[in-house]
C-alpha cells in the first residue's frame, strides 16, 4: 500500500472528513439566547394588527420576527421589554434593523383594543406591531409558543394584572422558530443575536 508522509490514503480522507465536520461545527451561530432551531412549536400565528391587517408569520416573510407576549397595563416587564428591544435595534445599522420585526402579542384583549395598541406599541418604535384577537384566538397563538398567563388580583386592588412568560421568540425570515431570549437579555446581547441570525440567513 502506497503511503502519504507516513499515513495510509484512505487515514487522510477520515483525517480530512473529521476536519471539515470540525469546520462545519464552528460555523453554526454562537447565540447568547437559547438556540430552538428544529423545535416543534411555534409554527403558526394568525391575529391582527394594530391597523386591523390580518397577518399571519407568512405576512413578516423574509424578516426576522421578534414575538413578545404582554399588555398594556403591565408594571415592568413589558415596557423594560419593547424598550430593550428598541435600543437593540438603534445598535444595528439601519439597513439591517429594518430587517427585523417586533411583534407585541396582547395577552390581555379585553382591555388591550387595537385603538389602545395603536397609541401604546408605537411609542416604543414606530416600526413596531401590536397584535391583537378574540380571547379564543390570542389563547391558541400563545398555547402555539407555548405561553403562559393568568389574571392575578392583587390584595385592594381595584383592577387585575396578568401573570404571563417574559421572554421573547425569535423567528428567522422563513417563519422559522430559532431563538428565546430570556427577560432581562441586555439590548447590546439582542442585537448581537439579531445580527447573528440575519447573518446566518443570508449565507
Amino acid at each position: 500500500m502506497r503511503l502519504t508522509c507516513g499515513l495510509p490514503r484512505w487515514l487522510w480522507a477520515v483525517a480530512l472528513l473529521l476536519a471539515l465536520g470540525g469546520c462545519e461545527q464552528s460555523a453554526k451561530p454562537a447565540f447568547r439566547g437559547s438556540d430552538l432551531a428544529g423545535a416543534d412549536f411555534g409554527r403558526q400565528l394568525a391575529l391582527t394588527d394594530h391597523n386591523g391587517r390580518a397577518v399571519t408569520l407568512e405576512t413578516f416573510k423574509g424578516k426576522s420576527v421578534v414575538l413578545f407576549f404582554g399588555y398594556v397595563h403591565c408594571p415592568d416587564v413589558c415596557p423594560t421589554t419593547l424598550t430593550d428591544m428598541a435600543e437593540a435595534l438603534k445598535l444595528m445599522p439601519r439597513a439591517v434593523a429594518d430587517k427585523v420585526q417586533v411583534l407585541f402579542v396582547t395577552v390581555d384583549p379585553e382591555r388591550d383594543t387595537p385603538d389602545v395598541l395603536k397609541t401604546y406599541v408605537p411609542y416604543f418604535h414606530p416600526a413596531f406591531l401590536g397584535l391583537h384577537g378574540s380571547p379564543a384566538k390570542v389563547a391558541k397563538v400563545a398555547n402555539e409558543f407555548r405561553v403562559v398567563y393568568r389574571r392575578h388580583v392583587e390584595p385592594g386592588a381595584s383592577d387585575y394584572l396578568v401573570d404571563h412568560s417574559a421572554g421573547s421568540f425569535v423567528l428567522d425570515g422563513h417563519g422559522r422558530l430559532r431563538l428565546y431570549l430570556p427577560y432581562g437579555h441586555s439590548p447590546e446581547d439582542i442585537a448581537h443575536d439579531l445580527l447573528t441570525l440575519l447573518k446566518a440567513d443570508s449565507a
